[in-house]
């Protein structure tokens, strides 16, 4: 993928320069990576649209506008992101070595560096002791937006959500700190997951696909149904659109999917959809990204994310591929 958000005035440098209060800048170097690229995109909104950091030499250089705080997410070669968190008229370096990822250090900013000591608790921690050490930070740290990054993470989009933790940790964010847009911001879309738990119907909804066709919860109205999202810049979504299709032909009527692709554009949706010959079912994209009102209204958070229905109900949501995999093959 090319640079594709440059109306959304985000700017790529490859070089050194100075950045005044309205602007961030990231510069860094990627061990065993001379050339290559990834992608860097807003999680709260901040920023809309994505765009391409690029490596020569080993080194990167990024600036973009930047007038309030902001989270961002850097997308790897192997499809693993990674925080960072921008303030105006900062400047940061990024230390990573391309063959080990979660080492990744950032340095220049209070928040950044509060990340990287985050990021080693974990590095070796178990599953439950990593909800453990996340828990324990929002609430040692309850005004720094990394504990916005974490109760989205762990306990929202997590592979095993708590709704009611991450509600929890949000009322102790939003006493200490009331003003805060983006925690309210999160309470609010943790409401409509809170009613569409496992048992639970759908909640009405319509939307045109990339096709200018209508599409609502009728369009899901079969034995075994299915919404994903995905994006054409995620491996592990884009290749489960692929076997999506062979799910739906074995399934003889059986099994109905609806996809939502959060691609910025509709063409560069369209345009992989084609080349895959992957036109069989409803693709919803309406260009706002994980700002869709539509993916706010169904709980969907996550790249890939997937709710699975069963004469109408929900029996599952945000399975991992393989998981989801399994639980299809059984229902069809």
């Amino acid at each position: 993928m090319r640079k594709i958000a440059h109306i959304f005035l985000l700017t790529l440098v490859l070089g050194a320069c100075s950045t005044d209060n309205s602007h961030f800048k990231l510069e860094g170097r990627m061990r065993n990576m001379n050339q290559g690229e990834f992608y860097i995109y807003s999680l709260d909104g901040s920023v809309n649209g994505i765009d391409t950091i690029k490596v020569n030499g080993g080194k990167l250089a990024y600036k973009m506008p930047c007038t309030k705080p902001a989270t961002l997410m850097l997308v790897f070669p192997n499809f693993s992101e990674q925080p960072v968190f921008a303030e105006p008229g900062k400047s940061v370096e990024l230390k990573a070595d391309a063959s080990h990822l979660k080492e990744l250090e950032i340095t220049g900013t209070k928040e950044n560096e509060l990340m990287n000591d985050f990021r080693k608790q974990i590095a070796n921690a178990s599953p439950p002791e990593t909800l453990k050490y996340a828990e324990q930070f929002v609430e040692d740290h309850p005004k720094s937006p990394i504990s916005i990054y974490i109760v989205r993470k762990y306990f929202i989009a997590g592979a095993k959500p708590d709704y009611k933790k991450a509600e929890n940790l949000l009322k102790t964010m939003q006493k200490e700190d009331p003003e805060n847009r983006q925690t309210a911001r999160l309470s609010a879309q943790l409401k409509p997951l809170v009613n569409l738990v496992i048992g639970s119907r759908l909640p009405n909804f319509t939307a045109y696909d990339i096709n200018g066709k209508l599409v609502s919860k009728s369009s899901l109205s079969s034995p075994v149904a299915l919404i994903t999202t995905w994006a054409t810049w995620n491996y592990d979504s884009q290749s489960f659109q692929r076997r999506l299709k062979s799910y739906i032909r074995q399934s003889k009527g059986r099994l109905k999917a609806v996809s939502i692709c959060v691609d910025p554009y509709k063409k560069t949706c369209r345009d992989f959809l084609k080349n895959d010959s992957l036109t069989t079912w409803p693709t919803i994209c309406d260009e706002q990204m994980l700002e869709s009102q539509l993916l706010r209204k169904l709980g969907l958070y996550t790249i890939p994310g997937n709710i699975l229905l069963k004469d109408g109900k929900i029996i599952a949501r945000d399975l991992k591929p393989m998981d989801l995999q399994k639980r299809l093959e059984e229902l069809i």
